[in-house]
């Protein structure tokens, strides 16, 4: 076999060599040890200082103000982390010590209301990488809690029929309903509220639970669909 050939193919003398140099070179890593510790160590404090200096900078002179200028009011107390993502044009009313963390998308679906709303009440936390999307109206009330990856939508996105969704038409008229969230309501990671549902009061929505009619008050949902699998009192656990 020619030496061209081994070569290709990986083989040959010199090969191991360099294998061997390569899996030293892929495993090394800067010892730290108890002399080089504190030096290190105030190396990654000084890093958490310029990350989060750097973004305190990024949140207070340009997200927020960006996004405050979408929205009609926002409360006093307000908090954000990174600037949300927002579809479309719509009425965003904040209340006092509203708390978005992350990065969330906000969709306005214009083709059947001109200015759709989303209301959300005071001292309400929103988690990253929900997405919260009004056609008519979300509302969300007061001391709620929003885990991550929550998804609320009044409307379905597209004609479930086929041939209107060919033709590129909106959702019809009918298939848009309000969604209304009470107070004291906590959405579990990655929860689906689905168009026309109402959350009532101090309800709790499992993880990842898909939620496709009405939840009454004091009550706890999980599945997909979701159900009741616990009554609560309005004091406490029942």
């Amino acid at each position: 076999m020619s030496f061209a050939v081994k070569l290709r193919r990986g083989e040959g003398p010199f090969w191991g060599p360099l294998k061997r140099v390569a899996r030293a070179l892929l495993r090394f890593h800067l010892p730290v040890v108890a002399v080089t510790r504190p030096f290190f160590g105030l190396l990654y404090r000084l890093h958490v200082f310029l990350r989060e200096g750097g973004l305190w900078l990024l949140r207070v002179l340009w997200f927020e103000p960006l996004f405050r200028s979408q929205c009609e009011s926002v409360g006093s107390g307000f908090q954000m982390e990174k600037l949300p993502y927002i579809n479309g044009r719509g009425r965003i009313v904040l209340g006092d010590n509203v708390f978005l963390a992350g990065k969330s998308t906000l969709v306005f679906g214009n083709r059947r209301h001109e200015l759709p709303e989303l209301i959300v009440g005071d001292d309400t936390f929103i988690g990253h990488d929900c997405v919260l999307a009004a056609a008519q109206s979300v509302r969300i009330g007061k001391h709620c809690l929003l885990a991550s990856e929550v998804r609320i939508s009044d409307f379905d996105g597209h004609p479930v029929d086929a041939a209107r969704r060919r033709a590129k038409e909106p959702t019809p008229p009918d298939a848009v309903k309000s969604v209304r969230i009470g107070d004291d309501v906590w959405l579990g990671t990655g929860a689906v509220i689905l168009k026309g549902v109402t959350v009532g009061d101090r309800s709790i929505v499992g993880a990842y639970a898909v939620v496709t009619k009405d939840v009454p008050p004091d009550a706890i949902v999980a599945g997909n669909p979701a159900r009741i699998v616990k009554h609560l009192s309005s004091t406490g656990d029942a």
